[in-house]
């Protein structure tokens, strides 16, 4: 435990730039994430046969493996982190996409009916009722989102991304040499302590912005 501990303390600043990096790649992403992903769920959720591809077609690009993301775009955009951007994108956009389908999908029709009686426009529909109702469920896509991103993100250095996954490469090519376990160990675990303070922080978002009337 003490070469751990010296490892953390000799590396400190290191350690620190680099964590931030990893949690401001992550967060950036997962932004767009969400905008891509709740704009293409509102374009689609209203047809089943689009919502069907739409499922069908996440389903199949979570199946794609995360080296095989990143070279393949390394390839195309060389490497980068532009690149690394896009592919932790596309990973983050898939859980937020399907639970916004599902959320919006869910809403009382009921309801929908109600407000377009009162005079409301679709968009305005969408926007004051909808969304609203079905936040709770698009944030947990999100949160999962996140924790996922947080993984994926650490392969970003494979492609000279940022972020803590450029210490565990460097361990995992060194094993066996000084620090090499310790540099993978150190940076594993600073990964799993960003992931709980972005959920954590994700579920204050989450209970802040959702309507009171429909908090669990």
């Amino acid at each position: 435990m003490g070469s751990y501990i010296d490892f953390l303390s000799d590396n400190r600043s290191t350690l620190l730039f680099e964590s931030y990096q990893h949690m401001s790649y992550v967060v950036q992403s997962l932004l767009i994430g969400l905008i891509i992903g709740l704009a293409v769920a509102v374009l689609c959720y209203r047809s089943s046969s689009w919502t069907g591809t739409v499922n069908a077609a996440s389903a199949m690009a979570m199946t794609l493996p995360g080296f095989a993301a990143f070279g393949l775009l390394a390839g195309i955009m060389g490497p980068g982190v532009e690149a690394a951007v896009v592919v932790l994108v596309f990973y983050g956009m898939m859980p937020i996409l399907r639970n916004a389908i599902v959320g919006l999908r869910g809403v009382d029709q009921s309801l929908i009916e109600s407000a377009k009686g009162m005079g409301m426009s679709r968009s305005a529909t969408l926007m004051r009722l909808e969304i609203p109702m079905a936040w709770p469920v698009i944030m947990t896509g999100v949160r999962v989102s996140a924790q996922m991103m947080m993984g994926v993100a650490a392969i970003a250095a494979y492609m000279s991304g940022p972020g803590l996954g450029a210490e565990i490469f460097q361990g995992l090519s060194q094993l066996g040499g000084a620090d090499a376990t310790e540099r993978v160990v150190v940076a594993t675990v600073l990964i799993i302590v960003l992931a709980i303070i972005l959920d954590l922080v994700l579920g204050l978002i989450a209970r802040l912005t959702t309507s009171r009337g429909i908090r669990v």
